[in-house]
């Protein structure tokens, strides 16, 4: 069962900036649990000189921590005692101007994973391809990271992870984060059963909803994918409403959550890099800030795998290489719609009142076409956090 964006999205908009605000955490509860990342050399203490732009790894794990075990059932019941990196988002901003791409890896992507050697040094061989899920067992957040380097071709300079627990937690500290779900939504596994509307979801709640599988769509994990991006896109505009930037308190427990929650490598514990991280985020457009999925084909060994396109992920990682404004026309309709069950329109060109009250529904202005705008392929599903989305439940009661 995967554990999905909301901690790693609260990284990505503000978690890591308010971070910055209590800095004297870092060195003791932040700093405290730092990974070394192999192979990389010091990382400059100002942005400006990250030529191309920030990569970041955030990396969900599904970690049976024995304080929240009673939420999970069998799952921990059951556990062997290892832990997956069952989410992997790929953070990029750009350089000036500033754009936001959050790319999500599937956790069943088949890929080569490297040679990768763990905390307590024992190393683990190279493999041809394996799921990308089983690179955090082999040798901890830092073989994630070599894996996530090695499909993108990209630098990773920082990385982070966080746990079940950590969801829960971090989800709690902002206070719910509102969520439309289309013909509402009940699954006999994570417990969850919402009527049609509007829910605000937090902890435990969020937590289920964000991995819930059969609840949702067709049922599959990408599918899954998909609802999350409709949750990660509530959330950026949650983070960055007047409801918490302007409440020092909220701020302040968020801050004080997250860093008590993740665990992030070396290279992310100078406060300073971390204020100019949320400063380079803070001011970006909700039309550029994309979440899109890594596009994939069928793995032709397993139905129930799946394996790179190579050339559509080219038209991506050029588009971000020349930092060309990007649009998303590619969506899982199984799991993503309006309120109505229509097609979400475009996104609209600038950011407006994004939280719609219950049965409301707010449908965004298209935008002209705009010179320099890299239309991606359909096959790289996703939204930006401008679009109002809703998750295509399988129904109330199903």
């Amino acid at each position: 069962m995967k554990i999905l964006g909301v901690a790693m999205s609260v990284v990505l908009v503000s978690g890591v900036g308010v971070a910055a605000y209590v800095a004297y955490d870092l060195g003791s509860t932040f700093a405290s649990n730092a990974v070394d990342l192999e192979g990389q050399g010091s990382v400059p203490p100002d942005i400006g000189a990250l030529k191309g732009g920030v990569n970041m790894l955030l990396v969900g794990t599904d970690k049976c921590e024995p304080e929240y075990s009673q939420y999970f059932g069998l799952r921990c019941e059951e556990d062997d005692g290892g832990e997956r990196n069952d989410v992997n988002m790929l953070l990029h901003i750009s350089d000036e101007p500033r754009r936001v791409t959050v790319i999500t890896f599937p956790r069943d992507l088949m890929i080569p994973v490297p040679e990768c050697t763990d905390d307590k040094g024992n190393t683990s061989s190279e493999s041809y391809k394996s799921a990308l899920n089983t690179s955090f067992e082999k040798g901890g957040l830092n073989c994630v990271v070599k894996t996530i380097s090695e499909v993108s071709g990209l630098d990773i300079p920082f990385a982070a992870k966080v746990t079940w627990g950590g969801v829960i937690e971090i989800t709690n500290a902002i206070g719910g984060v509102p969520v439309c779900i289309a013909n509402g939504l009940t699954d006999e596994y994570t417990g969850l059963n919402f009527t049609p509307g509007t829910h605000t979801l937090q902890g435990w709640e969020a937590l289920q909803f964000l991995r819930t599988r059969h609840g949702v769509g067709d049922g599959s994990d990408l599918g899954r994918v998909s609802n999350q991006q409709v949750y990660m896109a509530s959330l950026a505009r949650k983070i960055v409403s007047e409801e918490v930037l302007s409440n020092p308190g909220t701020v302040l427990r968020l801050a004080r959550t997250a860093i008590a929650n993740i665990t992030p490598s070396a290279s992310l514990t100078n406060p300073v890099l971390l204020a100019q991280i949320a400063l380079a985020v803070k001011g970006v457009p909700f039309e550029d800030i994309n979440f899109v999925r890594y596009p994939i084909l069928t793995d032709p060994d397993d139905p129930n795998k799946v394996v790179p396109d190579k050339a559509s992920a080219a038209q991506l990682w050029t588009a971000l290489k020349e930092n060309q404004p990007i649009k998303v026309t590619g969506q899982d309709k199984d799991a993503v719609v309006n309120a109505d069950g229509s097609t979400p329109p475009p996104a609209p060109e600038t950011p407006a009142d994004t939280t719609p009250g219950d049965g409301e529904q707010i449908t965004p202005t298209t935008p002209p076409a705009t010179p320099g705008v890299v239309v991606l392929p359909d096959s790289i599903k996703g939204q930006s956090a401008a679009e109002q989305t809703c998750s295509n439940g399988v129904g109330f009661g199903q």
